[in-house]
């Protein structure tokens, strides 16, 4: 529908002060951070957010702000307060209530902290220091890969991707202190030699602290050893191939693979001898090529690299001295972060990775309202049946494939809110008054607790986020979708809103979950989980044809002058993007059930609908964190997550009367349209 397209877009009127409480819907739109000198046809995100990107502050603890930020902000008091009434209660001993208690208690106790010092990592240093030959080191990095330290190669459990019943060990790259592989190989680039260079600093300072009196010959050692590892790396590119890092290998030819690498002394330290027969080596080149740089290290750097890594991985719960020079490289100097966040917070955070569902139980009891999860299965399954309508009008996909695809989708598995069943962690010892021994009892119970899966079947019931994560994601090995309560909120979710603003926020967000199973990764799964090409030739063709262009487009976007979003590393994400809004505004179309969308705030539900799209990704971070981002993370930033997916959308022109000459315009047969 065309109506309103020239003026009505830049009118927002104030919501109605008594609106909600009456019982009217409201727009849902944060009219306050709208910029109405910004016309919407030229920079549609900067009309939507303008005022809040003029104004608003990144927090000095925070490398980024935005609608994810805050809301994630938002929920860490709300742990906090769950926390601290738990520590003013007379819990069971051995409960998860009391577990939680000492396991924050402990973290919060500065003072028993510096008294202890270095001590409480004696046992781990010790550990290190006996290792006498390098045939040694297969059982020692097994050690290493439960207690969750940075080692060349790490490992994880999850379904075997051309056989979803079983679960699976895989193998992969690993090794590194900085977030990606450029960090130590790109010397034309001078942001990135500079961190390079306060990275082997870093190393050199920590070290001196802990008593090492070669810390500088070390540190250099280091970091040699660490860039000799970044150069046999896969890229983050390369990476996201199903496919190519699905390597299945029989134990027995493990030797083949890395020879004279004692892999028997590896999997039985593991605990994993006779549950299973072979491994999935996500990157065997790799691993080739790092046991050849293990045989040509010095054992003694080998020895310095992993003191380090134990040093590093445990800065947070040293003293003061430690964990503020950690925080001053990675936060300050990395990430650009002028301010470390204070203790409480990093306390609530530490028990929500180590005891996340035990907290998340209590949180959903408190703010999760159950009428919120009865809105957002109608939402999921007003989404799913776009889907179903829309595979049936794709110019791309032959019918063979659609009929595959028909029944991919109905295998789709939501998961709303919260698990059926939550975690238990009867297993897990919390040691009051030993923060270090708690920070490796968390590791070390979630390496076994994946562990433990190995030769069992698969459990369907599990989540791989907490119910106060802000986020949401799809498994292609489980076919699901999966919505934390804690992204239930606005501007994503807003229940005192009318729908438009929701299916252009919560709804899109939805859609680009489901379209996961239908992007250039997810496509390579058939509804079981298992890696199966079930796409035509012609298909693909198509398929890649639209996404080159999509590649190309995000390809030109500069977040940061010199530093261009990587179409490929975030293709999986932009496609998702594309396609979840397209989804999402069929969905929208189809609750409306053929009757005309009010006009609210001055603005046609269309308007709203796309609205509501372009303020979920109101967001501004730090240059360095920026560039991490671009480095190492497959989403793009969300100035482009909006603009870019909006120029595809021809329903969004005529919204509001996009044409030729304007910024937001791309000429129809460059538009990508993909579902």
């Amino acid at each position: 529908m065309i109506a309103g397209t020239t003026g009505a877009a830049q009118v927002y009127a104030a919501e109605p002060a008594k609106a909600a409480a009456s019982g009217v819907l409201l727009s849902g739109i944060d009219t306050q951070y709208a910029d109405k000198s910004v016309k919407p046809q030229e920079d549609f995100y900067r009309h939507v957010n303008g005022t809040w990107m003029k104004t608003a502050q990144i927090p000095s603890d925070r490398s980024s702000a935005g609608a994810f930020m805050d809301l994630r902000e938002a929920v860490v008091p709300r742990l906090h307060a769950i926390i601290e009434g738990l520590a003013k209660n007379k819990n069971a001993a051995d409960s998860d209530a009391q577990k939680i208690s000492d396991l924050y208690s402990s973290f919060m106790d500065t003072k028993n902290i510096e008294t202890q010092g270095l001590k409480p990592l004696q046992a781990d240093f010790a550990k290190v220091d006996s290792l006498t030959d390098k045939k040694q080191l297969p059982a020692f990095m097994a050690w290493v890969n439960r207690i969750s330290v940075t080692a060349p190669y790490d490992i994880q459990v999850h379904q075997d991707n051309k056989d979803s019943t079983k679960y699976v060990l895989d193998i992969g790259q690993s090794g590194l202190g900085l977030p990606d592989r450029d960090y130590y190989l790109k010397d034309d680039d001078a942001k990135l030699k500079n961190i390079r260079v306060a990275y082997l600093k870093h190393i050199e300072t920590m070290l001196s602290m802990a008593g090492d009196k070669e810390a500088v010959k070390n540190a250099a050692a280091i970091l040699a050893f660490e860039t000799e590892l970044a150069k046999v790396q896969w890229t983050k590119v390369e990476l996201r191939d199903p496919v190519k890092a699905y390597n299945k290998i029989e134990l027995s030819k493990l030797a083949d693979l890395m020879p004279g690498y004692d892999w028997d002394a590896y999997l039985n330290s593991l605990g994993v001898t006779g549950k299973i027969s072979y491994l999935i080596v996500a990157q065997p080149s790799y691993l080739t090529s790092m046991n050849s740089i293990l045989q040509a290290t010095p054992l003694d750097t080998i020895k310095a690299y992993f003191r380090w890594h134990v040093l590093s991985s445990a800065a947070g719960q040293l003293p003061k001295q430690f964990s503020e020079e950690s925080f001053a490289f990675f936060g300050k100097t990395l990430r650009g972060v002028p301010e470390q966040e204070i203790r409480w917070k990093r306390g609530v955070r530490l028990v929500d990775a180590g005891m996340g569902e035990s907290l998340g139980k209590l949180y959903v009891a408190k703010y999760f309202p159950a009428d919120s999860k009865a809105r957002m299965e109608k939402l999921v399954a007003n989404l799913l049946l776009a889907y179903q309508k829309s595979i049936d009008t794709l110019d791309w996909m032959s019918p063979e494939t659609k009929k595959e695809a028909q029944a991919k989708l109905s295998t789709f598995m939501p998961k709303i809110g919260y698990p059926n069943k939550w975690k238990d962690y009867s297993a897990l010892q919390i040691t009051k008054g030993d923060a270090v021994a708690n920070l490796r009892a968390i590791r070390s119970f979630a390496a076994q607790t994946e562990l433990n899966k190995l030769g069992k079947p698969i459990d369907r019931e599990e989540w791989g986020m907490t119910p106060q994560t802000v986020n949401a994601y799809y498994n292609p090995e489980m076919n699901e979708i999966v919505f934390p309560a804690a992204i239930l909120q606005p501007p994503f979710f807003n229940p005192k809103a009318d729908d438009a603003v929701n299916y252009g926020g919560i709804g899109a967000v939805i859609g680009h979950e489901i379209s996961h199973g239908f992007d250039d990764q997810g496509s390579q799964y058939d509804g079981a989980g298992n890696l199966r090409d079930w796409w035509t030739k012609a298909d693909h063709e198509k398929f890649a044809a639209k996404t080159a262009a999509l590649v190309k487009q995000y390809n030109a976007f500069s977040p940061v002058p010199g530093y261009n979003v990587n179409g490929e590393l975030t293709l999986g994400e932009n496609i998702a993007d594309n396609s979840g809004l397209a989804i999402a505004y069929k969905a929208y179309r189809l609750s409306l059930g053929g009757k005309p969308a009010p006009v609210i705030g001055g603005l046609t539900g269309e308007q709203r609908f796309f609205t509501g799209f372009g303020q979920v990704w109101r967001g501004k971070m730090r240059e360095q964190e920026a560039i991490v981002r671009i480095k190492t993370d497959p989403h793009s930033p969300g100035e482009f997550r909006a603009n870019g997916s909006l120029r595809n959308m021809t329903p969004f022109y005529e919204s509001f009367g996009v044409k030729a000459g304007d910024k937001m315009y791309l000429p129809t047969s460059e538009r990508v349209s993909i579902w």
